[in-house]
């Protein structure tokens, strides 16, 4: 709203002058009743209602109501290295959401800092994956502090808020990082299944057909690929593939625990 002040004074002005100021306060209280009325027939924005929660015995989404069933999380790790700019680009046009978790030691410059901005601004979901992918149970306690804790603060930085979700390299949890997570507001989240960082499935063909096929392919599969040349060379197939089997994309902001 607009605040209007006028200090008195004893000379008296000019006809003129008066009228000119009498038409300008009511011009101003014009202005004034029309920003109100905008204000008034503004639309309440409304909060998101959460479609899915992780059930921690397989890191499965579940469907919460009569959300859809068949569905499956894509998440990337290890970004945003060399092809996770990329591999966003590719998502969005395909209108397909994705977690993209990020570790600290790629975000040290302002091209890497960058990088993060424009995955996030695409609509991305951030995940925190530990500043250098240590391996937190082989970390002290104030190891662990420092490895969660510091790419918060990075990424709050860079795009305005801390990561939504935590992924610990190697799926290795303490109870202690667990706490820390539980702090932060994150949550927590492992993978059901993936495959890139295997050798036999590191082109775009063998790990389009895997991603696909595996026995471990169920409704609410949270599928962990990474920031690779040949994950971002099959990532426009395994998509359209999930969808050619009549699977739906979960949408990370729809996840349970995130809602603000």
């Amino acid at each position: 709203m607009f605040v209007l002040s006028a200090c008195g004074v004893t000379e008296e002005k000019p006809v003129a002058q008066q009228e000119s100021e009498e038409i300008t306060e009511v011009t101003s209280e014009e202005k004034v009743e029309a920003t109100q009325e905008v204000v008034e027939e503004a639309p309440l924005e409304e909060t998101q209602e959460p479609l899915y929660e992780i059930n921690q015995a397989n890191w499965t989404l579940q469907p919460i109501g009569d959300a859809n069933p068949k569905v499956v999380l894509l998440t990337i790790d290890d970004a945003p290295d060399k092809y996770a700019v990329e591999m966003a680009k590719t998502l969005k046009s395909l209108d397909a959401p994705a977690i993209f978790f990020v570790n600290g030691h790629f975000l040290e410059t302002d091209e890497e800092k960058a990088n993060l901005k424009e995955i996030y601004d695409m609509g991305f979901a951030i995940g925190n994956h530990t500043q250098t992918h240590a391996n937190l149970k082989e970390s002290s306690e104030e190891q662990q502090q420092e490895e969660i804790l510091k790419v918060n603060e990075t990424v709050e930085a860079v795009i305005g808020e801390k990561p939504k979700f935590f992924r610990a390299p190697f799926g290795v949890n303490t109870d202690f990082s667990k706490s820390i997570v539980q702090s932060e507001g994150m949550l927590l989240m492992n993978w059901t299944y993936g495959y890139d960082w295997e050798k036999d499935y590191m082109n775009a063909t063998s790990l389009k057909d895997i991603m696909l096929n595996t026995e471990y392919l169920t409704n609410g599969a949270n599928l962990l690929m990474h920031d690779r040349k040949w994950t971002a060379e099959a990532l426009l197939g395994i998509v359209e593939g999930f969808r050619a089997k009549g699977y739906d994309l979960i949408d990370p902001h729809t996840i349970k625990g995130i809602e603000q």
